[in-house]
């Protein structure tokens, strides 16, 4: 009798999945509120993109060009490609707001199957191994001063990057608020570091330090393979352009403060990029930036001595930081993934309390400690990264496509057609360019794990069985009773 009335209660459906009648309590639902103003929004995008990879491992960029000019030029031209494929994503989010970054525009360019495949790829694969390894880049920072002159061992980083995954996801559960003070605060230590680095450099090159500059493009390697994944390797730094997509149904004023905050905060970071860059180089040649294994630690040693402690404490921050966007704006996906019943549909509840998509948040953090547990999942990130950027050309391809096939959506921003054409044309690139410079089998891996998608869509969300209902049924009231949490209302455009 107890279990009945929290069912009533809480809103758990107990009568349509059976082909029974409506029952006459309607189940109470829920919306996540609006939340995230344009501050937040720029510190969302400034704090996700600006993670450990622009303070530890620029020298890939370097390492493909040969020389610094070239490398100077593709961090911009890095920038500016984010930039446009995030005016590009900026017409989807306010021509369809909802949350869930591409999975909502491939669902309504294209249909279910390419929304699923989305949703597998990242879900189990890309966003939480990337969430790990931000994670054990902080790890690996923060238990560095307790272990001078040598190695952290991998028990301690491991730990410390499970402990870190777990307060994220707590901190993100709890309060969307609370989620955005803190990006806000890391964000604002991040830019402290940053501008340490800028204006030091500038301090360097106004007193001469300008001999690193000097015949800038001698020895560089210049083709399309070099070209092509250094393009590559920049964008991985840039990657999180498209983060407020993923939580548009959250933003104050959508249609106002989502392309404002890629205005604004997309540019910010290709200038700190190219500035950061640029102080390396005046004090590093191309050769020592090539063997060092964090530049900004060495950059420290160089020119902060005896502060440079401060380098590996700020870099810490940065990368919690970055986690913690990241966190912020993946768990929407597993959110809405659910809600469109690609997922357990407990995912897409709402906690009663903190008014947060609580469910699909835990079940990112758990998927991401499970990625902890192997040695090193660097190369398997590597592999399945160009993925990213197939989704990504798919999806500003669905841009294209609807403008042709759903000419009556209102569309606040619209961008030239040019523009989506390009970037499409550019992710085609990047997508084709590893697999055609350095064929491996474990692409096929990766294509191969993509399309076994189908399997599972043809099974259990095409056919919907009637023994994993059940089941998934019985897990459904469990959880919802356990985590307090209740349906979403449905979302109009």
């Amino acid at each position: 009798m107890g279990e009945e009335n929290l069912r009533k209660r809480k809103g758990v459906d107990n009568g349509k999945e059976d082909g029974q009648s409506t029952q006459s309590h309607e189940p109470q639902t829920m919306n996540l509120q609006k939340q995230v103003g344009l501050i937040s929004g720029i510190c969302m995008i400034v704090g996700t993109i600006i993670g450990s990879g622009i303070f530890v491992s620029p020298k890939s960029v370097l390492a493909n060009v040969g020389a610094v000019g070239p490398c100077l030029i593709i961090w911009a031209a890095c920038g500016i490609l984010a930039t446009l494929g995030a005016l590009c994503f900026a017409e989807l989010g306010t021509m369809i707001t909802k949350s869930g970054g591409e999975y909502p525009y491939l669902m309504e360019a294209f249909g279910p199957i390419p929304a699923f495949l989305f949703s597998w790829t990242s879900l189990l694969v890309t966003k939480p191994s990337s969430f790990a390894i931000i994670c054990l880049s902080f790890a690996e920072y923060a238990s560095a001063p307790f272990y001078p002159g040598c190695d952290p061992p991998q028990v301690v980083v491991k730990c410390l990057a499970a402990a870190a995954i777990v307060i994220i996801t707590i901190v993100n559960s709890v309060s969307v608020k609370l989620g955005s003070y803190v990006q806000n605060f890391l964000t604002a230590a991040k830019m402290i570091i940053v501008t340490i680095i800028i204006v030091s450099g500038i301090v360097l090159l106004a007193q001469g330090k300008t001999e690193n500059f000097k015949d800038s493009f001698k020895d560089s390697k210049i083709s399309v393979s070099s070209i092509s994944l250094a393009f590559y390797n920049g964008l991985w730094a840039y990657d999180g352009w498209n983060q407020l997509n993923y939580i548009t149904e959250e933003l104050k004023n959508p249609y106002r403060n989502l392309p404002l905050s890629i205005i604004i905060g997309i540019p910010l970071v290709t200038v700190c990029y190219v500035l950061i860059n640029i102080s390396y180089f005046t004090v590093m040649t191309s050769t020592e930036l090539l063997q060092s294994q964090a530049v900004a630690v060495t950059f420290g040693d160089r020119v902060l001595y005896p502060a440079s402690w401060i380098v590996p404490l700020f870099v810490a921050f940065s990368a919690i930081g970055s986690a913690n966007g990241t966190c912020f704006t993946a768990g929407r996906l597993v959110y809405v993934a659910g809600r469109e019943g690609h997922m357990l549909k407990v995912l897409s509840y709402i906690s009663v309390k903190c008014l947060t998509p609580a469910p699909a948040i835990m079940f990112y953090g758990a998927i991401a400690i499970i990625y902890i547990i192997p040695g090193d999942i660097d190369t398997l990130i590597n592999y399945f990264s160009f993925a990213v950027w197939l989704f990504y050309g798919l999806t500003i391809l669905a841009l294209i496509v609807m403008r042709f096939t759903r000419k009556e959506l209102r569309r606040p921003i619209r961008i030239p057609i040019i523009i989506p054409v390009i970037v499409t044309l550019v992710s085609i690139l990047l997508v084709l360019a590893p697999i055609i410079s350095a064929p491996e089998l474990a692409y096929l891996y990766c294509v191969l794990f993509i399309l076994s998608g189908l399997i599972v869509y043809v099974l259990f969300v095409h056919f919907k069985f009637n023994w994993p209902r059940k089941i998934s049924k019985s897990i459904t009231l469990h959880l919802q009773m356990l985590l307090e949490v209740v349906p979403a209302e449905e979302v109009t455009e």
